[in-house]
């Protein structure tokens, strides 16, 4: 794709996008083709719906620049509806609820459903990144969630169903109580996939680094640091990581611990 011009605001080529849009099956959603949003509550913020309803999802992400002053202090969810929120650059101060705690890079937070999510960019003027995340929450008599505030440098890192050169980071607990879970998958540059998963979770997907070939629904597609993938229900999937040196690693959502309904 030709790089933009300044003085202008056209790209210097034809229009090209690496997007693709097959609804309630897969996307892709390079960075180059995000709009901004204007939502209730997000004072300077730029922010981008990724993944919703319309798209086939059970859920909705977004990316956020929080500028100098970013803030959503109304309150982020509702009653019903568990938040997620990770904190890719930057420095930023969350409140679930009341309690207040710091997030920089890799930091993230869990609000179950009822508690209001607050933050604040609190990066001396800088701006700050974040992935945000919103689903209604499937509730189990006997079961319940709770806050959850950590940083991915604090987790443990797990061989990949047994593959030294594939890591897996559970970023909140396997407790009954949550319907879903936030993971970290990262290849090292050659590694891959086991094998071509077929399965009814739906994934949401921030790719945080390097560069990988996605297999989605038979079709390899080349994806990089900065793209979204959304994943439905049985579409066919695997990834082979590219590039020199740096690891393929994204942030995905997974739906757990419940049965279907019919």
């Amino acid at each position: 794709m030709g790089y933009r011009n300044k003085n202008t605001g056209y790209v210097n080529d034809i229009l090209a996008s690496r997007s693709v849009i097959k609804r309630a099956n897969y996307a892709i959603i390079p960075p180059d083709g995000l709009v901004n949003n204007s939502i209730p509550g997000f004072e300077n913020c730029e922010l981008s719906i990724l993944a919703t309803p319309k798209l086939g999802a059970t859920f909705v992400d977004y990316i956020i620049t929080l500028l100098d002053g970013g803030q959503n202090k109304a309150g982020f969810g509702d009653e019903g509806i568990e938040t997620f929120f990770y904190c890719l650059e930057g420095k930023i101060t969350v409140w679930a609820d009341e309690a207040e705690h710091t997030l920089e890079a890799g930091g993230y937070i869990y609000c179950p459903a009822g508690v209001m999510l607050k933050f604040a960019n609190s990066n001396g003027g800088a701006n700050s990144e974040a992935f945000l995340y919103k689903k209604k929450y499937e509730a189990v008599a006997g079961y319940e969630t709770h806050v959850v505030v950590n940083n991915v440098a604090n987790l443990e890192k797990i061989a990949y169903e047994g593959m030294e050169d594939v890591i897996l980071q559970n970023l909140l607990p396997a407790d009954l109580g949550f319907d879903m879970n936030f993971h970290i998958l990262s290849f090292e540059p050659g590694a891959c996939h086991g094998y071509i998963e077929t399965h009814y979770q739906e994934h949401g997907a921030y790719m945080l680094s390097g560069e990988g070939i996605y297999n989605l629904d038979n079709e390899w597609v080349p994806v990089k640091k900065g793209d979204y993938l959304f994943m439905g229900a049985y579409v066919p999937q695997a990834t082979y990581a590219v590039g020199r040196g740096e690891a393929f690693s994204y942030l995905y959502s997974k739906d757990c611990n419940r049965d279907p309904q019919l």
